[in-house]
């Protein structure tokens, strides 16, 4: 192992090598075993019809740049939400918004505030920039507005707030979320990560657009790898006040998203009869999951997301490790949470028809094993 002060090699700049790495949901089982991926919360029915076409005719054109602002992208978005386009700024996902986010913000000896149970990117980005991670307690599982405003010192420069957050499922309505921004100092940057937010049914939830709207320091983030199945695309997008784009615009690489992202991306957001059937997919198939778990005498965190999160009996023949092994063998792959302080818990992707039936199935006779 080197140290700071070893001259034989670069060095990574302080608390690089402290960052725990970000572990993604594995997709693989054993060999002959019918594969059914519920590790990622990916979209079940694939991406658009549409969005594979587009992809199919910019293929033979992949010599040319993009366009480095993604202009069609971001009219399309701005289409779809009455938005300004100008206000929006494209990515490759919406984990490099918050990257630079962090970058941009952040400096060395600040403070980020993440919430107990929340999306790891954020300590990782919060890390990176040198800055303090600093982890507020969560109620029942949920993010506590409370909580979070007792955490925030002149240090506080950033919080980061998943709605709804993942691993949970869990949500703040939205007069929640406008006490928090009401409690935070002018200068906090307040960072709505919404990247389930076509999910929710429910009458008090926002995703952020009209708190942005009205604010200088908010910034709403979304995704297109869940509803619109374009995960393997890797495109993000932000909503946020001029001044805000202008600075991401700055430090963003030039040419962040690729044609290929771009134009699926496009077909995608227009295609509200693809977003409109997964929606009605999920809803009718996280509700049923929610009910069939507990009859199995599992507690699930109810959820508003595109999963649910599954907690295990605490003696070992029957803990989450061993159910994930079992699960495995029989080619359902669910996710371990352990790093999200879920040691005896998994987060089950609601999948298709077939994949939901069968993960019921063999935990039923897991848990009577």
């Amino acid at each position: 192992m080197t140290h700071a002060n070893d001259t034989s090699r670069p060095q990574p700049k302080p608390g690089v090598m402290d960052i725990a790495a970000y572990v993604p949901g594995k997709s693989a089982a054993p060999a002959g075993v019918t594969v059914h991926k519920l590790s990622s919360n990916e979209n079940p029915l694939g991406p658009s019809p549409a969005a594979i076409e587009a992809v199919r005719e910019v293929a033979g054109k992949l010599e040319f740049y993009p366009d480095g602002s993604a202009t069609r992208l971001r009219e399309a978005i701005a289409e779809t939400y009455g938005l300004n386009p100008a206000n929006i700024v494209c990515s490759n996902g919406s984990d490099e918004i918050i990257g630079l986010l962090g970058s941009t913000y952040l400096r060395p000896g600040d403070e980020g505030i993440f919430t107990e149970h929340g999306f790891l990117v954020y300590r990782i980005c919060i890390q990176a920039a040198g800055a303090v991670p600093v982890v507020a307690k969560e109620t029942n599982e949920t993010s506590n507005v409370d909580a979070i405003l007792a955490a925030v010192t002149d240090k506080t420069r950033i919080v980061f707030l998943a709605n709804p957050n993942n691993p949970t499922g869990t949500y703040l309505p939205f007069e929640e979320v406008r006490r928090l921004h009401e409690g935070l100092p002018k200068q906090v940057l307040l960072v709505i990560d919404a990247a389930y937010a076509e999910y929710v049914r429910r009458n008090d939830y926002e995703a952020g657009i009209e708190l942005v709207s009205n604010s200088q320091n908010v910034v709403m983030t979304r995704t297109f790898s869940k509803i619109h199945g374009l995960g393997g695309a890797r495109i993000g997008w932000a909503y946020a006040p001029s001044h805000i784009i202008d600075a991401l615009n700055r430090v963003r690489g030039p040419f962040n998203v690729n044609a290929v992202a771009i134009a699926a991306g496009v077909a995608a957001m227009r295609d509200r009869a693809h977003v409109q059937k997964t929606q009605e997919h999920n809803e009718k198939w996280l509700a049923w999951l929610s009910e069939e778990l507990p009859k199995l005498g599992l507690r699930v965190t109810p959820s508003v997301g595109n999963f649910v999160l599954i907690h295990f009996p605490e003696d070992e023949k029957h803990s989450a490790a061993a159910a994930d092994d079992y699960l495995t063998e029989r080619g359902y792959i669910l996710r371990r949470v352990a790093g999200y302080g879920f040691p005896n818990a998994l987060r089950m992707t609601v999948g298709t028809e077939t994949a939901n039936r069968g993960v019921i199935a063999a935990l039923s006779e897991f848990l009577k094993s």
